[in-house]
């Protein structure tokens, strides 16, 4: 989006520096940038002579390379002096690196003997032709297998308004798709798709004995599965087209890869689909690279054409031992995070929360082969067992096809004040405890006893009823077409530093330490913001224990966000956070004139002691109402509509 401060970027690249593996690994990729003047001819020259294949340019960058040295194994614990010095030397080089390995891991895998026989067994045909529609709950619940009726995407009503995904590419990067698959291949972009594993134009999938990379294909078929045509089901988006980034099956990801997967064709591709992330063990901290930073900024201001690539993501497994804003790919303020709920409204087992999560879709419930996500699998098979955060995450880039089909004029920010206005609570049931620090304001998360519901839905400061774990609620397809056909585009956004102590605080071992920073929203300035998007709360600290260290942020109109929740497998005493932006999207449209208090606490046992080194807060949002030249819909999008719009008075 053009009107993103392009300074945001050198910010932003800085915010991960000192991420690492806790051994390193070198790869045999190397990032090579030559001097002024350097182009795509020199640098297949210059690979040739030092025994480098030059894999292309990085990015869109005019002078950055990606050169694989084929003599050198994938992956080794020491550098490789000696190709590194060849490049080093070369006087039309400035500078190389040879690029660190770490690990990705798809999101709801699961292995062969958990697989259903089940599966397989077509036999009942269900209305309409497709053979497993009757058990896209997601799709249309009326109640099968214990669900709760009418708590689905209400895509049949999005359908029969007639959008269905047409001239909509969504790419799926990950383990690669089965573009021959019965159910894939009319709806396959080849001309948008590339194996970055293997550097050629054809996104297969490896075969394995164990269905290991069935992955990228199952996410495919959610969104483009074709309809009536007696295959599988149906995808979400059935006649949107589907395009193939095979980059997550190998042994190490390294920063070049994930950049150009991410920078691929972005005039084609309208929404990009990540399923993966860092590990979801409850332990790590970790999210994009330098070269990966760069490439998700420059989709959001230049892809499709200066309205934004979307970038939809899985918000992680790591159930409620992790949390996803410790995932800095899902605590983006440039991805939509996507977390799921099961058949009956409640969180699966496996769904991480954060204050970053925007809103959520479906997946599976447990054992229960009724329950699982219905979708295309490997050798032209369909399969009644897709599971975790990735089968959720696709059935939102499906449902952000066909918005962008009813208004191709949406930019990024755009689909996501869509997703926030039009997603509901439904029938969402959250079935976790969380302890807030008490301040003198009203819990009103608790019952009259003081317990901790479990019914922890709140209205943040302009009416909009937000959830820890779901975010502003699950998708609703129909409302959210109906609201892009009458959608005015988003103001100018701005970003506000609106404040920064940098004086270390003791974390005291019992009690809250309190830091309070007083801001005007840069009020009189180029950057003022009165009406919120994100806000990022930018913070450095050490802790005997970091899992056990929780933090909190509280807004000028009351809003409290968990940025950090309790993480009690991590056992960290020396990385603890540096520069780490916690983000939340839950004030979202308040005014952020007043006092932000950042709360830090230890939870856990034992003797706990730490520091806060830092805390920077960041406003991101608009300086003018975003949504007073909407028109009135028909749909209960209409009353949100009408209730922030209330509070925008008010406040402002």
């Amino acid at each position: 989006m053009k009107n993103t401060h392009v300074d945001l970027i050198c910010v932003f690249l800085s915010i991960f520096i000192g991420i690492g593996e806790a051994v390193d690994v070198y790869t045999n990729h190397f990032h090579v940038h030559l001097k002024e003047g350097g182009g795509l001819e020199d640098a297949h020259r210059i690979a040739k002579r030092h025994g480098f294949i030059n894999r292309g340019q990085v990015a869109a960058s005019d002078n950055e390379y990606h050169f694989v040295q084929p003599a050198l194994v994938h992956a080794r614990t020491r550098r490789s002096a000696g190709h590194h010095a060849k490049l080093h030397n070369d006087d039309e080089v400035l500078h190389v690196e040879q690029l660190k390995g770490y690990t990705r891991t798809k999101r709801g895998y699961r292995p062969l003997e958990q697989r259903l026989e089940s599966q397989f067994d077509f036999s009942a045909v269900m209305s309409p032709s497709d053979p497993l529609y009757g058990y896209q709950w997601y799709l249309k619940n009326t109640g099968q297998a214990g669900g709760k009726a009418r708590l689905d995407l209400n895509v049949e009503r999005a359908w029969a308004m007639g959008f269905t995904g047409k001239n909509i590419t969504t790419a799926i990067m990950d383990d690669g798709v089965d573009y021959m698959h019965p159910d894939i291949k009319n709806n396959f972009n080849a001309e948008a798709s590339y194996d970055f594993s293997s550097n050629d134009p054809f996104p297969y999938p490896r075969y394995t004995d164990d269905w290991f990379n069935s992955h990228g294909t199952r996410c495919a078929g959610e969104i483009v599965a074709a309809r009536d045509n007696g295959v599988c089901g149906v995808g979400v988006a059935y006649d949107g087209k589907v395009a193939g980034i095979r980059m997550l099956d190998q042994p190490y990801m390294t920063d070049l890869i994930e950049a150009n997967s991410m920078g691929h064709e972005p005039s084609k591709i309208h929404i990009y689909s990540a399923s993966w992330g860092p590990t979801d063990d409850g332990k790590t901290v970790d999210g994009p690279r330098n070269a990966t930073m760069r490439a998700i900024v420059r989709g959001v201001n230049e892809g499709r054409n200066g309205l934004g690539s979307i970038f939809v993501w899985a918000s992680g497994d790591g159930g409620e031992d992790d949390d996803c804003n410790c995932d800095g790919y899902a605590a983006s303020m440039w991805t939509i995070s996507i977390n799921s709920a099961i058949n009956n409204g409640e969180n699966a087992h496996y769904d991480e929360s954060c204050s970053s999560t925007l809103a959520s879709t479906f997946s599976n419930g447990g054992r229960n082969p009724e329950t699982g996500v219905a979708t295309t699998d490997l050798y032209g098979r369909c399969t009644r067992s897709h599971s975790g955060t990735s089968a959720a995450a696709p059935e939102a880039a499906g449902v952000f096809a066909l918005a962008l089909e009813a208004n191709p004029s949406l930019t990024w920010r755009d689909l996501q004040h869509l997703t926030v206005l039009t997603s509901s609570r439904n029938s969402l049931f959250d079935g976790r405890c969380r302890d807030f620090p008490s301040l003198g304001i009203n819990d009103n998360h608790r019952d009259s006893h003081g317990n901790c519901s479990h019914f922890e839905w709140q209205m943040n400061g302009v009416g909009l009823e937000y959830n820890h774990l779901f975010g502003f609620g699950v998708l609703d397809a129909a409302e959210m077409v109906m609201l892009a056909m009458a959608w005015k585009t988003s103001p100018p956004r701005y970003h506000c530093t609106a404040g920064l102590i940098d004086t270390p605080h003791e974390i005291p071992a019992d009690g809250n330490l309190i830091l309070e920073i007083n801001t005007d929203g840069c009020a009189g300035s180029q950057f003022e913001v009165r009406y919120l998007e994100h806000v990022q709360a930018v913070v450095s600290f050490n802790s005997t224990r970091r899992g056990d260290t929780t933090l909190y942020l509280i807004s000028p109109m009351g809003t409290r966000t968990m940025i950090l929740s309790r993480r009690p497998k991590d056992d960290d005493s020396k990385d603890g956070f540096t520069n780490w932006p916690f983000m939340t999207t839950h004030t979202w449209g308040e005014n952020p004139t007043g006092k932000w208090r950042l709360v830090a606490r230890f939870q856990g046992p034992g003797a706990h002691a730490g520091t806060l080194k830092k805390f920077e807060l960041m406003l991101h949002g608009t300086r003018e109402a975003p949504y007073n030249l909407i028109e009135p819909i028909v749909g209960q999008t209409n009353k949100k509509l009408d209730t922030v719009q209330k509070a925008h008075k008010r406040s402002h």
